[in-house]
């Protein structure tokens, strides 16, 4: 009978695919990006995940967002995604936290968790990727962080970098300068190129509820582009775990 690892198995191979089964992958943030990269982790063989997100699921996430559906407005993102992740791989443990990350306690909250051997940053904050970045440089433990993808249109400028060879995205900008204060050297990032398009006009952002909060303006993000800097962080992480 063909199993959910057999296709799987006939790439990577027995080695390999024990690597991954025996691996735990931190995603922090699961949104656009990060519940796309969980979603491939999961069906990717890797056999624990953490995934951290202080949110729920809002209508304005349903346009980019694997786990946000009319079914799941309201929900927790974390634990949409641990059942999600039972309904893909039920041998997968997964430890769902929901959860604000205070850039100043991120040893305290992280280092409480069992440790993982790779962590992915999906998250949008400045503040709270160097804290992450910093946790891991002096954990031990390999990170590779997602920067910006709003207002793009052209996945195929997305690449992987070490954050001193990045170009053009704003975050990156910002954080190439933050990590170089900080003595964070070599953090892998996934980046684009392509120079970010005018806003076509402001709108109000949207409050917890999902309704809009007078005032404030939001970014663009296309329905495929977060989706596909999640696979792609999912494809960097797998490879690393399976020795490819």
């Amino acid at each position: 009978m063909e199993t959910a690892s057999d296709r799987l198995r006939l790439i990577l191979g027995d080695e390999a695919l024990e690597r991954l089964r025996n691996s735990r992958v931190m995603v922090i943030g699961l949104g656009g990006v990060g519940s796309s990269c969980a979603e491939a982790l999961a069906r990717g063989g890797v056999g624990s995940l953490i995934l951290i997100d202080r949110d729920v699921v809002m209508p304005s996430n349903i346009n980019r967002q694997a786990l946000a559906f009319h079914s799941t407005l309201g929900k927790a993102k974390s634990e949409v995604m641990k059942q999600m992740t039972a309904d893909i791989n039920p041998e997968c443990e997964t430890f769902a936290v929901q959860m604000f990350l205070d850039k100043d306690r991120i040893p305290e909250q992280l280092g409480s968790l069992p440790r993982p051997d790779y962590v992915i940053d999906a998250i949008d904050t400045v503040s709270q990727k160097l804290a992450i970045a910093a946790w891991c440089r002096d954990e031990g433990i390999p990170e590779v962080a997602a920067m910006g993808g709003a207002n793009k249109l052209d996945p195929t400028r997305l690449r992987f970098a070490p954050i001193e060879e990045t170009l053009m995205d704003p975050i990156a900008r910002v954080m190439r300068k933050e990590c170089k204060k900080r003595g964070i050297r070599g953090l892998t990032v996934l980046y684009s190129d392509e120079v970010p398009r005018e806003a076509q006009g402001k709108r109000e952002a949207l409050d917890k509820r999902g309704f809009v909060r007078e005032g404030a303006s939001i970014l663009g993000t296309m329905s495929y582009y977060p989706p596909i800097m999640g696979q792609m962080l999912a494809g960097y992480v797998i490879r690393k775990l399976a020795g490819l």
